[in-house]
């Protein structure tokens, strides 16, 4: 029992307080079936007291010693459904014991309830293939038994039974786990990984510590270290060790200890365990240094060399325009006169026509030199000869020629690159891979012939600069400029996946990781199921161009009646700009008493309480697997937070109690908080804020947004890419976050720099940390492409971007001959229903892949678009989503109360981004984290900051409405459902901290005395 707190052991087999309503209606309904067996009883306190036993062992899991102490809310809901006016009658019920056995002996025989002994040998199996397959926690898994046994109507142990078995069974199957990791090491392999714990002479950390840290700057030299790193580690000769025995999750947390723990903690552990851990975290790093590699590589060539070969171009040309300037002046002059005087003249007022004023050359010249004199003229055919390109060029020969003078960035690292990374590649790729390889062959020769390379790649201005180079031999090509040539295009392929890294993760063939024949023929009948899906298109598109046809129709029908709406003389549409909805005296008065009445806090006050209501600190799990062995831990937990959210830093949060101190807070920081615990006490605040009647009257929680927050990142990274608008001179990163309409952060995801958010979309969705599944997202207009309308529409939900670009937005129609109406001429596009349906296999397949999580969904979104093309898959897909991209501009333009439930959505996320900006204050709201893990860990913080001030906020705003009530205060309804929780006067933010907690015997503190 040593890993349950004494108040969890108190709740196990009882009521932890008064049920919700929610539980009361799953739990405590009483079906026929029950009220047949009741009413078998004759007296009132003898029916409700067999109501109360009946229903608290399908609750709890064991019978009630003493059925009048359940709570006063469950007695009250069930003497309702027996129409007992006086739920006090259970009084009599305690009064003969031998009335409250023979009523458990009756359930017991009815109901099929059976003691724990029975079934102690299937539950043991059962949490032994839980701990082998999830490396759940003793906690969690106690908490699955006791539910295990609850459905199975087995009556519950003694908690210390309970918790004694999945002890003893989590223990074995963590030293089977390790055990079986470890026997598939020879001796020279264990030699190897132990010798990672070792630090080198000379060296101030382990081998373990120097190959876990990825590169951070970007640049030639940090690419060769990069891909020196990849090899070193592919040398340990573990990652094509056969582990598919392990379960990938398990082998993942491994991993994540590894990487995460310190090399002398790992050193204290068994043999087993050791080598277990290092096994697993050489496997990752296997894959992860070449993912890091290749990371560097693409913002290399996106950043440091295209980018900047452009920007030096530019800033050549602006230099060099004065000159063009004058030079171009000049010709003009000259050339208008030679137009003129060579040219037949005509008298406008009567016709006549006159005969060149020159005919011949001198007399041409003559003129001419009256303008221009003839040695200016050359100097300036010569200048504009010099500084603009010929005439057969491209626009991109100038900073082509200027990125083949960076070719010393490259060359260290080529050979590196396809020696260490395992590179395929479509048919498509294959000719790029094919010269890819070949380029180390071609540095450094002093002559490389046509022969030798593969000209079919010299599109545009690369065939002028590498077979016709000024200072390369003639029958030679300039190898240098080819070597760009190839990178160009590998680069645009690599991020396609057209070529791709087979020892890679992030960069790997999304379409290997595509659900098998055999395991997409298991998956099918699931996912059809779970998304609605026919197995054939036919039915279901024809259902589709129905509703389109008479949506079109029935919004035509309207139009005359709808001000809103008006058409260009293009025939596209306009929608008039929403007024903004006026705030009544009674909204104002409402929003400012509720706020006189919070309570003023300290930031870690908010944290500790909302920590001690919802349990969320318990979510904070070490990194060895075992239990905390620390008192006050949620208090360092507080403390953490507050550095890490406000981004302050240890300083202001270090106090002389044990749980401030900078050791403790340090060893809590590197042991307990990661991406994965941040998670799980998210969906703990999340489950407690859909729990509060205010946030019910904001909404349901169907309803959600996806937006990004800018961070600027002044640290060297490769995870961060610049964007001059977002972030200056400076690299930065996106925190894509998702809010539903009660307002809590169902979750988020770190990107590099600001790549269009429709690439992230549907993985933040299906990675969010808990609550509903929302059913409708609102995106702006960043987040929008026909293909994320397809497959959004075919996983499931509603999409509802805000277009704000409507008039350019095309609408689709199906049946090209129908009349729309004023509609007619803005659906100018035609929906072909035979490609959805000659691809709906593979569609299915598609989403499939990504509903059961085989495949992350930006992987599937750039495999479906070449270069802002769709391939023939992503066309179907895409055309598949104009149907529900049309079935919403409709709805826009009929409905205003759509498109202000859209427009109220993304004001929500607006709020929660002012909020974050507030809490996030320290060193100037800049994100100081290099590496992704330790983005991801900050901005789990603030996203837990967030969700514990709105939790914090919307509760105290619930008792605030019921005290305004009780005290005869005008509270409407539809004023309440414009209250906002991202309210902050009353919560102290800066400065140094106080981390005690005061008392709150009735769970809350004192409301702040009205003014």
């Amino acid at each position: 029992m040593e890993f349950l707190t004494d108040e969890q052991a108190a709740r196990y087999g009882a009521f932890a307080g008064a049920p919700s309503r929610v539980e009361l209606e799953r739990f405590f309904f009483l079906d026929d079936a029950d009220r047949a067996l009741i009413e078998s009883k004759r007296r009132q306190h003898n029916r409700l007291g067999f109501a109360v036993m009946l229903t608290c062992v399908r609750f709890v899991g064991v019978f009630p010693e003493d059925p009048v102490a359940v709570p006063t809310q469950v007695v009250d809901y069930l003497a309702e459904q027996l129409a007992i006016e006086d739920a006090s009658v259970l009084k009599a019920y305690g009064e003969r014991e031998n009335t409250r056995l023979g009523h458990m002996r009756e359930l017991r025989q009815v109901q099929g309830y059976r003691d724990f002994a029975e079934v102690e040998g299937e539950l043991r199996e059962w949490v032994d293939a839980r701990a082998w397959t999830t490396g759940d926690g003793p906690k969690a898994l106690f908490d699955a038994a006791a539910s295990w046994l609850r459905e199975r109507r087995v009556l519950l142990p003694g908690v210390s039974t309970l918790a004694r078995l999945v002890a003893s069974v989590r223990e074995a199957a963590n030293q089977r786990l390790w055990d079986t990791l470890c026997g598939v090491l020879s001796v020279g392999q264990r030699a190897v990984l132990d010798s990672l714990l070792q630090v080198a002479p000379g060296a101030r950390v382990s081998e373990l510590d120097r190959l876990r840290r990825g590169p951070v700057r970007v640049s030639g030299p940090a690419m060769t270290r990069a891909l020196e790193r990849a090899a070193e580690i592919a040398a340990l000769g573990v990652g094509e060790l056969d582990v598919s025995g392990v379960p990938p999750r398990r082998l993942a947390e491994l991993s994540r200890y590894g990487v995460d723990g310190k090399a002398s903690l790992l050193r204290r552990h068994s043999d087993t365990r050791r080598l277990a851990t290092l096994l697993a975290t050489a496997v990752h790093l296997t894959t992860r240094a070449v993912d890091d590699a290749l990371d560097l590589l693409d913002v290399l060539i996106a950043t440091k060399l295209l980018a900047r070969a452009e920007r030096e171009t530019t800033r050549e040309k602006v230099k060099t325009l004065p000159r063009v300037e004058r030079a171009s002046a000049k010709l003009a002059a000259a050339v208008q006169v030679l137009i003129e005087t060579t040219s037949e003249q005509i008298d406008t007022s009567t016709g006549e026509v006159f005969p060149p004023a020159a005919s011949l050359v001198e007399a041409v010249w003559e003129r001419i030199e009256a303008v221009v004199p003839r040695r200016e003229l050359a100097a300036a055919i010569a200048a504009i000869g010099e500084l603009t390109p010929p005439l057969d060029s491209d626009a991109d020969q100038a900073w082509r020629a200027q990125l083949v003078t960076r070719f010393a960035t490259v060359r260290p690292f080529l050979e590196l690159l396809t020696s260490v990374v395992d590179f395929g590649a479509t048919p498509e790729g294959l000719p790029v891979l094919k010269a890819l390889r070949s380029l180390p062959g071609l540095l450094g020769r002093k002559k490389v012939a046509p022969a030798e390379i593969d000209t079919e790649l010299l599109v545009g201005s690369w065939r002028r600069l590498v077979l016709s180079a000024p200072h390369a031999e003639p029958g030679t090509v300039d190898w240098k400029a080819y070597t760009f040539c190839v990178l160009e295009q590998f680069h645009r392929m690599l991020r396609r996946r057209e070529i791709f890294a087979r020892n890679s993760s992030k960069w790997g063939d999304p379409r290997a990781k595509l659900l098998s024949d055999a395991a997409w023929e298991k998956a099918r009948p699931m996912v059809l199921a779970s998304l609605n899906l026919p197995a054939t298109a036919g039915e279901h598109l024809a259902a589709r161009a129905e509703l389109l046809h008479a949506t079109y129709t029935e919004v035509a029908e309207r139009l005359p009646a709808n001000s809103q709406v008006h058409f260009g003389e293009d025939g596209r549409l306009h929608l008039a700009a929403l007024e903004p909805e006026p705030e009544p005296a009674s909204l104002v008065e409402l929003r400012q008493a509720v706020n006189d009445l919070l309570p003023r806090v300290d930031l870690p006050e908010v944290l500790l309480e909302v920590l001690a209501w919802t349990g969320a600190d318990t979510a904070f799990t070490s990194l060895t697997g075992g239990e905390a062995r620390l008192a006050d831990l949620d208090t360092t937990i507080a403390a953490l937070l507050v550095a890490h959210g406000c981004n302050v830093g240890y300083t202001p949060v270090i106090g002389s109690a044990e749980p401030l101190t900078r050791d403790r807070l340090s060893h809590v920081d590197q042991t307990y908080l990661r991406h994965a615990t941040y998670q799980a006490a998210n969906a703990a605040l999340i489950t407690a804020q859909q729990s509060i009647d205010l946030a019910s009257a904001w909404g349901g929680g169907l309803v959600a947004s996806v937006d990004g927050m800018r961070f600027v990142v002044p640290v060297p990274s490769v995870y961060a890419r610049p964007n001059t608008k977002y972030f200056g001179r400076r690299g930065g990163a996106t925190w894509l976050n998702m809010i539903n309409d009660q307002a809590a952060g169902l979750g988020g995801k770190v990107v590099a720099g600001t790549p269009r958010d429709s690439l992230y979309v549907l993985d933040v969705l299906y990675d969010r940390d808990g609550g509903r599944r929302p059913e409708m997202i609102v995106t702006d207009t960043s987040s929008y492409s026909d293909i994320v309308f397809g497959l959004l529409t075919l996983a499931g939900y509603a999409y509802a971007p805000q277009l704000a670009d409507l008039p350019d937005q095309k609408m689709w129609r199906i049946d090209p001959r129908a009349d729309y109406g004023p509609f007619t001429d803005a659906a100018r596009g035609r929906v072909d229903l035979g490609r959805i349906e000659r691809h709906w296999e593979d569609t299915l397949r598609i989403i499939g892949s990504i509903h059961t999580g085989a495949v992350r969904a930006y992987d599937v979104i750039r495999m479906l678009s070449r270069d802002g093309r769709a391939t023939p898959l992503g066309d179907a897909i895409a055309h598949y989503g104009r149907i529900a991209k049309t079935l919403h501009i409709l709805r826009m333009a009929d409905e205003p109360g759509y498109r202000r439930q859209i427009k109220a959505q993304a004001n929500l996320q607006e709020g929660r981004h002012a909020l974050a900006r507030k809490i996030f204050h320290g060193k100037n709201g800049q994100l100081y984290q290099n590496y992704q893990e330790g983005m991801e860990d900050q901005i789990g913080a603030l996203g837990l900051v967030l969700n514990a001030i709105v939790l914090f906020n919307t509760r105290y705003m619930d008792a605030a409405l019921t005290q305004l009530r009780t005290d005869g205060f005008d509270v409407r309804e539809e004023d309440v459902a414009r209250l906002s929780p991202f309210v902050r006067h009353h919560i102290n933010m800066m400065g140094r901290y106080s981390f005690q907690l005061p008392e709150l015997p009735g769970g809350l503190r004192p409301l702040n005395p009205a003014p």
